[in-house]
């Protein structure tokens, strides 16, 4: 973040003086998109406040267990009380990617495996698009008090609702301490572990939820990190109304995780778990039956050596198909067995996903990312029912400054059926962004 404006405010007042007037991130090889940096503040009146604590302030801006790499980054403008015990963020991004399919195209924004159309669709071959979803604005608002601690308040909007540009919310919620109350990126997923991509959708066999939660996250020491959390559900029955009714989620989904970390917290190797109730109605006795799902998750990020970053990741799980980005699309949390239509249960899939990042220099890096879904029913299924699909992409991203971003990506994508027909689509998608 360079030539960042740091202003103190009075308590009731506007801002008034400007406390320092460069701001400077300091690039090395390590993600700078990740959310950790190290700055460097000059110019401070040392007579209002020590440097010390502004900038252990300012750090705060920059932590976080669940920021994706396609997230906006750090405000441009920070706004910071006297005593530097309260600050304000306000920024955003404004996204821009247009893209081609040839040979097979999705009839989406993002690359989704599941979408493509099998057998081929000679009108779905070819496609031109742009779009400004994924522009974005947020607010963070971070504080320190000597009965709460350490707070922080966090709302971020996208322009990706309807017809992609409608005003839609994507984050909102409170931290106190170690806990979280609100509208987040569920607590099974990683998204530090996942590979940089241009694509909006990512690799089909990442986990990609949000979900209003309690949460609660704690540091162990220096290099452990537990957390656990219940959050609302929303289940995907595939429920015919005939022999089986899909009903309202009445039980919380429980999720917990455990992480060693290293680095600074830019390296870690996190393992996952969830347990969850699915609800539905027999409808030829008349009764509720609730089927158990749970699901588990190894993931990682680490650096084997100075330019080079790799992301990993592998979940397992029974009902767990609204939580990975290919199944998300269907009803897959539960489905019928088509010798017992009145019995659902709930079936087993793996998502798998892999990636490397290397830099050429600070702000010029390549990357690769691969993704697999696998979908595992253990009773008979339609013969055009998805099996599996594959995902693929490489890119190349430069930071021009610290605030604009272009990039190239290839993308490359197949569905396959239980009957063994298949398809493939590809696309070549382009970025433009500023971020502020």
């Amino acid at each position: 973040m360079k030539n960042a404006l740091l202003i103190t405010l009075t308590t009731l007042s506007l801002p008034t003086i400007v406390l320092a007037q460069s701001v400077t991130e300091n690039h090395d090889y390590t993600d700078h998109q990740s959310g950790h940096h190290v700055l460097n503040i000059n110019s401070l009146d040392t007579t209002s406040v020590s440097p010390d604590s502004i900038r252990s302030m300012i750090d705060l801006f920059y932590v976080d267990q669940f920021r994706h790499f396609q997230d906006p980054r750090a405000p441009y403008f920070l706004f910071m009380s006297k005593d530097a015990n309260l600050a304000m963020g306000i920024g955003g991004v404004v996204r821009m990617r247009a893209w081609a399919d040839w040979n097979g195209s999705i009839p989406a924004n993002g690359f989704v495996p599941y979408l493509i159309p099998v057998p081929e669709d000679p009108t779905q071959q070819h496609k031109l698009a742009a779009t400004p979803a994924g522009t974005a604005m947020f607010f963070k608002v971070i504080g320190r008090n000597s009965r709460v601690g350490n707070y922080l308040a966090y709302i971020e909007c996208n322009f990706d609702g309807y017809n992609n540009v409608g005003f839609k919310l994507k984050k909102a919620y409170v931290t106190v301490n170690d806990f979280t109350v609100g509208y987040s990126l569920t607590t099974f997923s990683d998204p530090v572990a996942n590979p940089p991509t241009i694509d909006g959708a990512g690799p089909n066999g990442e986990i990609n939820k949000s979900a209003v939660m309690v949460r609660w996250l704690h540091h162990i020491k220096r290099n452990w990190i537990v957390s656990a959390a219940l959050e609302i559900p929303k289940s995907m029955v595939d429920a015919d109304n005939v022999h089986t009714k899909a009903l309202s989620d009445w039980t919380p989904d429980v999720i917990g995780f455990g992480q060693y970390e290293w680095d600074n917290g830019n390296q870690h190797v996190r393992l996952s778990g969830l347990l969850r109730m699915i609800p539905y109605r027999d409808l030829s006795i008349n009764e509720n039956v609730n089927k158990i799902g749970w699901g588990l998750q190894l993931s990682t990020a680490f650096k084997p050596f100075k330019r080079l970053s790799l992301y990993n990741s592998i979940n397992v799980g029974e009902g767990i198909g609204s939580y990975t980005n290919d199944l998300q699309i269907g009803n897959y949390d539960l489905v019928a067995d088509p010798d017992n239509p009145n019995d659902l249960y709930a079936p087993m899939s793996i998502g798998l996903t892999a990636g490397m990042k290397y830099n050429f220099t600070p702000n010029l890096y390549a990357g690769v990312a691969m993704g697999e879904m696998r979908y595992l029913p253990k009773h008979g299924v339609n013969d055009n029912e998805y099996k599996y699909g594959l995902y693929g992409a490489v890119n190349l991203f430069w930071d021009i400054n610290p605030r604009l971003q272009v990039g190239i990506e290839y993308l490359y994508g197949r569905r396959t059926n239980f009957n063994g027909e298949h398809a493939s689509a590809n696309r070549c998608d382009a970025l433009f962004q500023f971020s502020f």
